[in-house]
């Protein structure tokens, strides 16, 4: 079987890796074009580009794959399947109708709950408790195909994103061999997705940082480890943003405070700031320009006010 292999960050990686290691005939791989990186902005390879090139396996960057001078490209590779994960770019009818057995996708949530871009993230700041991986068959919508396979992950309540993308991208990996398996054997069955049971999961912004101190603890919390590694969960301690890194309910009432102050400094243990409805223990920060660190350990070198109220912006 030939396959063409779409995608472009750390969580398409294992189902590359799979492919190969599957012995699966892969005739090229497209992912997003390099891009700067960091305060040297120096051009940086995606994440699949580089596990392709370690296999000699043709790489195509297109800045947009509805260019039809690509599709033309992919119609005389003349794939039997396109394989997407996480890959960046809708396709077009045009590329979906070019493989003879279409496009299959592995996708971060168990659909048609989470479609969109940011799957992991929106199910740990939404407080879900299990999510999981779906392969499907890719149409024209943002995936609204038809399904094939799903496994469940339960979300443990210290996960961050970060934590729940590196558990989930290897179980893709393996659902995805599961898929093809079934693809070949000719078992695959369909499953049309409810549209009255979907939920989206837009791209993160940076802005989605910004907490607001009025809302309940439990939700500043799942926005906290949402959100880490990526755009991370930040205020404002007086004109200075403070990335917030660690943060846990703490169940106490401080009746005569604003929300958003900090009400106690414990240097061995960190800041109590009121919220909404009781008030947060954050343990971990970072500082402008600084090193991720325990409050315990900043406020070595530090200091930070108690009664200052956090998300001022001067």
């Amino acid at each position: 079987m030939k396959v063409v292999f779409m995608g472009t960050p750390d969580f398409a990686v294992p189902c590359l890796q799979k492919l190969i290691d599957e012995k699966y005939y892969i005739a090229a791989v497209v992912t997003q074009p390099d891009r700067p990186k960091g305060r040297g902005k120096k051009m940086v390879a995606p994440p699949v580009k580089e596990l392709a090139e370690k296999y000699n396996i043709p790489v195509f960057q297109p800045e947009k794959v509805r260019n039809p001078e690509f599709i033309e490209v992919l119609r005389s590779i003349a794939p039997d399947l396109i394989v997407v994960i996480a890959f960046g770019q809708i396709l077009p009818k045009e590329i979906l109708d070019i493989p003879t057995y279409g496009c299959i996708n592995v996708h971060g949530s168990l659909l048609p709950k989470y479609r969109g871009a940011a799957p992991i993230q929106w199910a740990i700041i939404n407080g879900e408790k299990i999510t999981g991986v779906t392969t499907m068959f890719m149409d024209e919508g943002m995936d609204t195909g038809d399904m094939i396979l799903k496994k469940e992950i339960f979300i443990e309540p210290e996960y961050t994103a970060g934590d729940l993308h590196n558990i989930m991208a290897p179980v893709g990996a393996e659902l995805l061999k599961e898929t093809l398996d079934e693809l070949i054997r000719g078992n695959i069955k369909r499953e049309k997705q409810d549209e009255n049971e979907a939920t989206y999961a837009p791209m993160l912004k940076k802005e989605n940082g910004l907490i607001d101190w009025s809302q309940p603890s439990y939700k500043i919390v799942n926005l906290i480890r949402g959100l880490s590694p990526w755009p991370s969960a930040y205020t404002f301690y007086k004109d200075q943003m403070i990335k917030i890194w660690k943060a846990e309910v703490y169940d106490k009432i401080y009746e005569f405070n604003a929300i958003g102050e900090i009400v106690e400094v414990i240097k061995n243990k960190g800041l109590i700031v009121k919220t909404g409805d009781s008030s947060l223990l954050i343990t971990e920060i970072q500082a402008p320009n600084g090193k991720r660190m325990t409050v315990e350990e900043y406020l070595r070198g530090h200091d930070i006010e108690q009664n200052i109220i956090l998300g001022s912006h001067f």
